[in-house]
């Protein structure tokens, strides 16, 4: 054999950085010497020069003839395709090598890493722990990502919390474990842990918040142009690629085609007890309706609607983000819309390719969806006002009455139900808060304190997730010089029963700086006035929007002195709260925020002013949908 042409040389040539002499030497040598040496210096020089897949693929052929060195030349394979972004041939070797990855820490993240995008969250489970225990700091933050999943699981709080004690220099486990600190009502850990993150927001160090979860930010900071800068998890859209996007040749047709995506497709959850009519409505002679559907598998077994009356189901479950864009520009969608944003099972990355002309964010997330391509987001003028518009990378398509949809068909009605059967005292004003208990603050408990101070013969009746947060919540309350014994508990029930048993309280009152969202609309829709105060961002204006469509503007205070002041004004006069509740029943079926049907109407017309802007090839602006004259006679009811 010529001398040139050698494994020897080729190795000399990879030394001294002579990448593509070594390769044609390689190419060569490769026609008479398959080993696994050979092809592993062939991908390494294929590496250097950039050509990643290839090295991927040739490390493939090295660990076919490794024999019992195989698993290191296929890992190195899976790694080289992940940074790629070839998560499909990444994923098919490590599968290859499941096994192995309860043990090996890189394996994992491989794994984790691609099911993490593709929202496989239920088969994470496995990798938690040795992802959590690796010495690799990058492992670690996959971790963190993955504990995100349930805040509930005990595995969770204690790798957030072993996490922490291992790195507390690190931002993003700081705020992880605040995350579970909050869902458990641990109070002065929480403010313990806050300090240093408030001292450094004090000396206008912002940038630490980007090591935060956008969704769970919301939870404590209430300042929308603090709000911008939660963006762990997420990676920055390409301006070139939006307008290449939105210069793509597109086919209209006389319907417009309307895509959601979500993961949230079952009639159980939140989302649908809110859409669920809207979809049902929507006008089949106009529009065309694709759901893009994740949902969990195990969620759909407990699913009892017809789904089809929602429009044509796509399954995207488990799909990677190219493959969801093949399907979507398979249907030739108008108008993507987004559901989900940053918040739990969401697949919003795959907005940031071109799924469609226009892109749209609703519903899911309560505020701007940080570096994802989306031209609009749709809300109200009371959480987008004017003032908000420099915080939104999003033009504002503004609905005319509430952005929240209801659907007064497929919710249960309130049934009658008297204080003694729920163990309430009779004669006492109730205040309650059914919110999530990881909306409760410090802050939020202290202001509760001095309502039921100012006001002595009232009680408060919470929804207490666990016997943690029962126990903190007491334990809180005592020091702001409450008796246990105005605290009621009450635990989870059934969606029927909690409909109705919301109307034996007197007053809701509502968290801050997040409101009830959903919450909100099943008390006013059970019956139950709710006070909440004018707030600063998305997510603490969402009540303000449901009290102005159902014309209750009145329960919306000022700022935080007036809501306590007109928490206490109302407990002293109750007569005052009855003429509110005959005011939620005679508005219900009429007033905006529970009719579907014109919410429905108005939506389409949103579609239809995006779609024109579109089709003349405008770019997105803010858009206010005009209203419908205001209905003068009900619009259903069911007793």
């Amino acid at each position: 054999m010529n001398s040139k042409v050698s494994f020897s040389a080729a190795s000399r040539d990879y030394q001294a950085g002579r990448y593509t002499q070594s390769l044609a030497t390689l190419n060569q040598l490769i026609d008479t010497q398959k080993d696994a040496k050979t092809y592993a210096l062939l991908a390494k020089n294929l590496l250097q020069l950039g050509f990643k897949t290839d090295a991927a693929k040739a490390y493939c052929l090295a660990a076919d003839c490794a024999g019992q060195g195989a698993y290191e030349f296929l890992k190195t394979a899976a790694k080289i395709h992940l940074e790629s972004g070839n998560d499909d041939e990444a994923l098919l070797i490590a599968m290859r090598n499941l096994g192995k990855a309860q043990e090996d820490p890189e394996l994992a993240f491989i794994i984790s890493s691609i099911y993490l995008r593709r929202q496989r969250r239920d088969l994470l489970r496995p990798f938690k722990k040795v992802l959590s225990e690796s010495q690799n700091p990058e492992h670690a933050r996959l971790a963190a990502l993955l504990l995100n999943d349930d805040l509930l699981d005990e595995t969770n709080q204690t790798l957030a919390r072993n996490l922490f004690r291992r790195y507390p220099g690190n931002l993003a486990f700081r705020f992880l474990y605040l995350v579970c600190l909050r869902e458990f009502n641990e109070f002065a850990e929480a403010n313990k842990h806050q300090a240093p993150i408030d001292a450094a927001l004090a000396k206008n160090d912002i940038d630490i918040l980007r090591k935060d979860n956008p969704f769970y930010h919301l939870h404590w900071c209430g300042n929308e142009d603090y709000n911008r800068y939660a963006t762990i998890g997420t990676r920055p859209f390409d301006p070139a690629a939006v307008a290449y996007r939105r210069s793509l040749p597109h086919t209209w047709s006389d319907k417009i085609r309307i895509g959601y995506m979500s993961s949230d497709f079952w009639d159980g959850h939140a989302t649908m007890k809110l859409l669920q009519r809207v979809l049902e409505l929507h006008d089949r002679n106009r529009f065309e309706i694709t759901l893009f559907d994740h949902t969990l598998p195990e969620y759909l077994e407990n699913n009892r609607t017809d789904r089809s009356r929602w429009g044509k189901i796509v399954n995207v479950y488990g799909l990677s983000d190219e493959a969801i864009l093949k399907t979507v520009r398979a249907e030739n969608i108008d108008i993507m819309v987004d559901l989900k944003g940053h918040t739990s099972g969401s697949r919003s990355t795959a907005f940031n390719q071109p799924l469609a002309p226009i892109h749209v964010a609703w519903l899911g997330f309560p505020g701007s969806t940080l570096n994802i391509d989306l031209d609009y987001v749709i809300g109200d003028h009371s959480v987008l006002p004017d003032v908000a518009k420099p915080f939104y990378h999003e033009k504002f398509l503004r609905m005319p009455e509430s952005y929240q949809p209801n659907d007064p068909a497929n919710r249960p009605q309130p049934q009658p139900v008297t204080r003694d059967q729920l163990g309430l005292p009779e004669n006492a004003f109730i205040f309650a808060s059914f919110n999530g208990n990881r909306k409760i603050t410090s802050q939020v408990v202290d202001s509760w304190c001095r309502i039921l101070k100012r006001a002595p013969d009232s009680v408060l009746w919470l929804m207490a997730n666990t016997p943690r947060n029962k126990e903190n919540l007491l334990e809180r309350f005592q020091a702001g010089g409450i008796s246990p014994k105005r605290i009621i508990f009450c635990p989870r029930a059934p969606y029927e029963q909690h409909i109705s048993r919301q109307q034996a309280a007197d007053l809701g009152i509502d968290t801050f700086p997040v409101n009830g969202h959903t919450t909100t609309s099943e008390q006013l829709w059970g019956g139950l006035p709710v006070l909440t105060m004018k707030g600063t961002n998305f997510a603490s204006r969402v009540s303000e929007s449901l009290l102005r469509a159902i014309d209750l503007p009145e329960l919306v205070a000022d700022d935080l002195q007036a809501y306590e002041d007109l928490a206490v004004e109302l407990a002293l006069n109750p007569e005052r709260v009855a003429g509110y509740k005959q005011h939620l029943r005679e508005k219900r079926y009429i007033a905006p925020l529970f009719d579907a049907e014109r919410f429905c109407h108005h939506l389409e017309h949103a579609y239809e002013l995006m779609a024109e802007r579109a089709k003349q090839g405008l770019g997105p602006d803010h858009i206010d949908v005009p209203a419908l004259p205001p209905r003068t006679e009900p619009f259903g009811s069911n007793g």
